[in-house]
């Protein structure tokens, strides 16, 4: 072998470690590391150890242990040193969860190595949290998926005709005569909590990636479609701002309910933030105004309803009560702590002179919106939590539905059952009238969704399908 050989040869290895070694992204391989195991403790509310990392300025500045990285010092670097140390203080803390998994904090190692440098063009003051959800990509449904999808809104369309029902980063419109798939509409969030349409047929959906974030969008279901195959029409609502016609709010995890007022004029949407914000859309809601923000509950909002009157929005959260906002006065006005349990649904009667809500603990309530907001009458006919109470359009009746696996309808005024309705059979966390009340439907954890006929004595549905595309039987 030749000098000159070897020393090609020798150099090989060399080259070949110096190209492995690409340069790190912080905002695209770090920081995702980051928010999955670093954020929940050290976010700007808690701080722990005084360690913020909600920027890249305050995360390199560290805590009260001092910097937590120090641009090509490993071992100078807590940040990486409590990651992989197998002492008793680890990051996250060994009650809290598993350690950073070997690759991924490899993949800090080496960022730290390069010089813990941020990428061009982002300003180290910016959220971090914000920075990264601009930059997610949703993932786009699978033709078939293999196991069901968790139903946890579904809502008539107006005509009556279709039932549009929140799958797993979409939206699916089915027949409701015949259960026939007829749309796919594709969204960023990974769930619908939450469907109402508005007065010129545009669809608002309360949307959650649990966790990660949550917003509230508005579609047209009626805008052409990206393609279609097999009878069913795909569209694009993430990326076609003729099908995605309003993005209203952006929250840092879900949105969980939605509340259109009778004459259409006003909007609302609350969720893991505690917050319930209310917007005036009586110009249409292309110009939706943001009319006010409510922190009323001291945990996550589950439900609202808006009066007929528009006066009012009545709420139920996970802090245990009901509670009656005035919106003109912008002002508390009531509250009802009978449940004692998470409240996850509520509704007013049309004239406003009795409130209803649903809850963990099993009972369907009745009670005065004013005053002392007294309990008026209390049912457990439920056998499990109810999480959804839905009023009828035309008549004096509301729907319930629970872990029990029915759906109830009941007499508004007597707070009596009227129908018990089964043939789902998992906790069915969805329910929707049609909207001249004639038919109620329901949909459930396992993806099955039914349709009942609202008036009839029958209990069985009338029709019903699994609303996950392509599952097979």
């Amino acid at each position: 072998m030749t000098r000159r050989l070897a020393f090609v040869l020798f150099l090989i290895p060399t080259l070949a470690t110096a190209q492995d070694k690409k340069p790190i992204s912080f905002i695209n391989d770090v920081a995702p590391i980051l928010k999955e195991n670093c954020f929940a403790c050290h976010d700007a509310k808690k701080r722990s150890g005084k360690y913020d990392m909600t920027t890249f300025e305050k995360m390199t500045n560290g805590g009260s242990g001092g910097e937590a990285v120090v641009a090509g010092k490993l071992d100078e670097s807590d940040l990486h040193g409590l990651m992989v140390t197998k002492d008793e203080r680890r990051m996250p803390p060994r009650d809290k969860g598993e350690a950073v998994p070997a690759d991924k904090a490899a993949m800090v190692a080496e960022w730290i190595k390069q010089g813990a440098k941020l990428d061009a063009g982002i300003d180290p003051k910016a959220d971090l949290l914000k920075e990264l959800r601009v930059r997610w990509k949703p993932p786009t449904p699978p033709a078939k998926f293999d196991k069901p999808v968790v139903i946890n809104a579904l809502v008539f369309t107006p005509d009556g005709k279709s039932l549009v029902v929140g799958g797993h980063h979409e939206l699916t419109v089915w027949n409701a005569a015949d259960g026939k798939l007829q749309k796919r509409l594709h969204t960023r969030a990974e769930r619908a909590m939450a469907l109402a349409f508005l007065p010129d047929g545009k669809l608002v959906v309360a949307g959650s990636r649990p966790g990660q974030e949550g917003d509230v969008r508005v579609y047209d279901l009626s805008a052409k479609p990206a393609k279609s195959d097999g009878g069913v029409d795909f569209l694009d609502g993430v990326n076609d701002q003729k099908v995605l016609v309003k993005h209203l709010l952006d929250a840092d995890d879900s949105v969980l309910c939605l509340a259109v007022s009778p004459d259409g004029k006003t909007l609302a949407a609350g969720g893991c933030d505690r917050t319930i914000r209310v917007w005036d859309i009586a110009g249409g809601v292309g110009s939706a105004k943001l009319a006010q923000s409510i922190e009323n509950h001291a945990d996550w909002v589950l439900g609202i309803s808006i009066s007929a009157d528009g006066k009012h929005l009545v709420s139920g959260s996970r802090d245990k009560t009901a509670k009656v906002w005035d919106l003109k006065a912008k002002e508390s006005v009531m509250t009802f702590p009978d449940h004692q349990n998470t409240v996850f649904a509520v509704g007013l009667k049309a004239d406003g002179s009795l409130g209803y809500s649903v809850g963990a603990d099993r009972q369907v309530r009745t009670w005065k919106p004013g005053g002392d907001g007294k309990q008026v009458k209390n049912s457990g006919a439920h056998g499990d939590e109810v999480f959804r109470i839905v009023l009828s359009p035309k008549e004096p009746l509301f729907a319930t539905c629970s872990a029990d696996k029915t759906v109830r309808v009941w007499d508004a005024e007597k707070l009596a059952q009227t129908k018990a309705l089964a043939g789902l059979t998992d906790h069915v966390y969805a329910v929707a009238f049609s909207p001249d009340g004639t038919q109620v439907a329901g949909g459930s954890f396992l993806g099955e969704v039914a349709v009942w006929n609202a008036k009839d004595k029958n209990d069985k549905p009338v029709v019903q399908w699994n609303a996950t595309p392509g599952l097979k039987k």
